[in-house]
């Protein structure tokens, strides 16, 4: 199968709906993170302390869309139909048959909920069975440990690190991890992704295990 680039569109689970970023998101979105630096410590930057700093993020999300570097995503609670992070898929080689999953941020509440599970599920699904990625990958800080074990979670791999890769917004210099996953360990890590969200309530708030995740560079994971 040869590989398709991704394009905006929405995808759509039982806890979460993925649907292309816009500035009507904005609201919702600082509601859900604004002024959390927990939320945003990973994140390239302080934690947006206005809904117009949250809006300056948001348009750099939407001009490198623009560019064709990422395609963005709301992370969308179903429940209270209001968007609670952003997503997107990124570094995409279409030729090879690869895309990244990062710069991805949900605020604190849904946090080790089924919201990161299902998105995720989402994102490898239409990665692997709609585009025909046989690749797909993370890369985090190595400082990180939260969303190296939430990527763990997932079934990735972990690859390998590139030493003093990144620098961080403080002047220090930061080692990235690179995790990823194949299309032929999709299916078993899709059974267990799946098995986990079973065990979650309605509200998108059970065991669906989640965790805060560091942006995958290209804004930001």
């Amino acid at each position: 199968m040869t590989a398709t680039r991704p394009s905006p569109t929405t995808l759509t689970g039982r806890h979460v709906r993925l649907e292309p970023l816009e500035p009507r998101h904005l609201s919702d979105l600082f509601a859900a993170g604004g002024r959390d630096e927990e939320v945003w410590r990973w994140q390239g930057g302080p934690a947006p302390r206005s809904e117009k700093e949250l809006a300056a993020k948001l348009r750099d999300v939407l001009a490198e869309a623009e560019r064709g570097e990422l395609v963005p995503f709301a992370v969308v609670h179903r429940a209270e139909d209001r968007a609670v992070g952003w997503t997107c898929y990124l570094d995409v080689a279409v030729d090879d048959e690869r895309l990244e999953i990062g710069w991805t941020w949900y605020g604190r509440a849904y946090w080790r909920t089924a919201v990161n599970t299902e998105s995720k599920l989402l994102l490898l699904t239409h990665a692997f069975e709609g585009l025909g990625m046989g690749r797909v990958q993370w890369k985090t800080d190595h400082l990180n440990h939260r969303s190296q074990a939430a990527i763990a979670r997932l079934g990735a791999r972990r690859e390998g690190v590139l030493r003093r890769h990144r620098r961080r917004p403080d002047g220090t210099w930061r080692d990235s991890v690179y995790f990823s996953l194949l299309a032929d360990e999709w299916p078993p890590a899709k059974e267990r992704l799946s098995a986990r969200l079973g065990g979650s309530r309605a509200d998108g708030r059970g065991a669906g295990g989640a965790a805060a995740w560091h942006p995958s560079e290209g804004a930001g994971e």
